[in-house]
């Protein structure tokens, strides 16, 4: 499922590249998100996030009663263990992010015989 998150922005810069830039903060976790599509967000604000993009400006009322949702939800766990070390000390994937390939290949395909054909041709 996709979500957009609302979080409260805690600083807004430009990158070298000249795109908006800020830190973000969702309950507590803080991320670096794209406010090129709200350019005129200011720090103390309120935006919705989808995917590292601030899609849209909300009010702190609209934030908190989503927030509490998604706390309800259980959702919120998820976003804070986003990108935490794991105890190999290997970040982890976010909501939503893709498994890596296993024995099987992508999603769960069979392997693909190669370019000589299936095995025992």
């Amino acid at each position: 499922m996709c979500l957009g998150v609302p979080g409260k922005v805690l600083s807004v810069e430009e990158n070298p590249a000249g795109m908006a830039m800020g830190k973000v903060s969702f309950a507590g976790v803080i991320r670096e998100v794209c406010l090129a599509y709200v350019p005129d967000v200011q720090p103390g604000e309120y935006v919705i996030v989808h995917v590292g993009f601030a899609i849209s400006k909300v009010s702190e009322e609209e934030a908190q009663e989503t927030l509490e949702i998604l706390r309800q939800m259980g959702e919120l766990a998820e976003l804070g263990e986003a990108g935490e070390p794991s105890e190999a000390g290997e970040p982890q994937p976010g909501p939503g992010a893709e498994p890596p390939p296993g024995p099987s290949g992508p999603r769960g395909a069979p392997p693909s015989p190669g370019p000589s054909g299936p095995r025992g041709s």
